[in-house]
């Protein structure tokens, strides 16, 4: 994201934004978009894997927003890891646990996905780095 100005101040604050963090929210806004106005069918949107819908079951962290596509159940985020020494699939991680991995001395990509496990609807919604020098505290 490009910093406009004012605007991105009022947006992000003071600082700007955070180093290494890219939010994917106007794709997401596309798609459903896209999906409302029929150009997009609900199997096009809800095709969560099943690995993905058992992670978000298990480990995924509740929210309360209404999932976009069904707009029946709240929407669940799910956070993976992925980086030196971990496994080359990544790492799905517990709700608060990205804020362990600031300590790694390696640079870790985490993503976090919302997902909505009554209709497999599935977004990434940001990606950014933890860990390695100069890390930045991240929520996740």
């Amino acid at each position: 994201m490009t910093d406009v100005g004012s605007g991105s101040q009022r947006f992000w604050g003071a600082g700007g934004p955070p180093p290494g963090r890219i939010e994917y929210r106007l794709m997401r806004e596309s798609v459903v978009r896209q999906y409302r106005r029929g150009r997009l069918g609900r199997l096009d949107v809800c095709d969560a894997q099943p690995e993905l819908l058992r992670v978000a079951r298990n480990l995924g962290r509740q929210t309360a927003t209404t999932c976009p596509i069904c707009e029946e159940s709240e929407l669940v985020h799910v956070s993976f890891a992925f980086g030196p020494r971990l496994p080359s699939c990544g790492r799905a991680l517990a709700p608060g646990e990205i804020s362990k991995l600031h300590r790694n001395s390696a640079e870790l990509a985490c993503y976090v996905v919302e997902v909505c496990v009554e209709c497999c609807w599935n977004h990434l919604l940001r990606m950014f780095t933890v860990g390695g020098r100069g890390s930045t505290q991240m929520r996740d």
